[in-house]
C-alpha cells in the first residue's frame, strides 16, 4: 500500500524523534534499528523507506536534537543578554536536565559517541554545534564577535563538562555539588 506524502513525512518525524531520544539515552551503538522502529511505532519497511541506513538516521537525529536545544536557547533572547545567559546556565546545570538525557543536550549525551562516527555524522554534529555556539555568543555583551565566540566556547565547554561529570558519578551528593558549584561560578564569567 502506498503511503501519502503527509504520512511519509509523519513517519520520518516519528523515526527521528524516537532515534534522537534513544541515542541520547542509550548511545548510538546501544541503539539499533529495531529499537527505533519499536519506539516510533513503525515497521522496518517504514524506516528504510525514509533512511538508507542507520548512519543516515544518526546524522539527522543528532542534528535534530542539537537544533531543538538551540531553539530553546534562542527563546531566551527576549530576557536580555545577562539574564538569558544566567537562565541558560541554570537550566543546563539543573538536576532535571541531568536526570533526563533523552530530552536533554545531545552534545553532552553523544559527544564521545559522535567522535567515533563516520565523517558524515561528525559533519552534521559540527554544523549544529557551530550554530549553537553562534547563538550563545550572541548573548554575550559588548566585545568583538571573535571574543564573544571564544567566551561562548569556554562557557559551553565548562557547562558540558560539569553536566557529564554530574551524570557519571554514582554519589548523588557529589553530583549535586558539581552542578551547584558550576552554576554558581559560571554566571560570574559571563559579566
Amino acid at each position: 500500500m502506498r503511503v501519502s506524502k503527509k504520512q511519509a513525512a509523519d513517519n520520518r518525524r516519528r523515526i527521528l524523534a524516537a532515534a534522537a531520544r534513544l541515542f541520547r539515552e542509550r548511545g548510538i551503538d546501544g541503539t539499533g534499528v529495531d529499537a527505533i522502529t519499536e519506539a516510533a511505532g513503525l515497521t522496518h519497511g517504514a524506516f528504510y523507506s525514509q533512511f538508507k541506513s542507520k548512519e543516515a538516521v544518526v546524522a539527522e537525529a543528532v542534528r535534530l536534537a542539537i537544533e531543538e536545544s538551540r531553539r530553546l536557547l534562542e527563546g531566551l533572547r527576549d530576557k536580555g543578554r545577562s539574564e538569558a545567559l544566567t537562565s541558560f546556565v541554570n537550566a543546563y546545570l539543573a538536576r532535571s536536565h541531568r536526570d533526563a538525557p533523552g530530552r536533554g543536550c545531545a552534545i553532552a549525551a553523544l559527544g564521545a559517541d559522535v567522535a567515533r562516527q563516520p565523517k558524515a555524522v561528525r559533519d552534521r554534529f559540527t554544523e549544529a554545534l557551530e550554530g549553537t555556539l553562534e547563538t550563545l555568543a550572541d548573548l554575550f555583551p559588548g566585545k568583538t564577535a571573535p571574543h564573544r565566540h571564544d567566551e561562548a566556547i569556554a562557557l559551553f565547554s565548562e557547562m558540558l563538562g560539569a553536566l557529564i561529570l554530574a551524570r557519571a558519578v554514582s554519589d548523588e551528593s557529589l553530583s549535586r555539588r558539581i552542578l551547584k558549584t558550576a552554576a554558581n561560578r559560571l554566571p560570574a564569567t559571563t559579566r
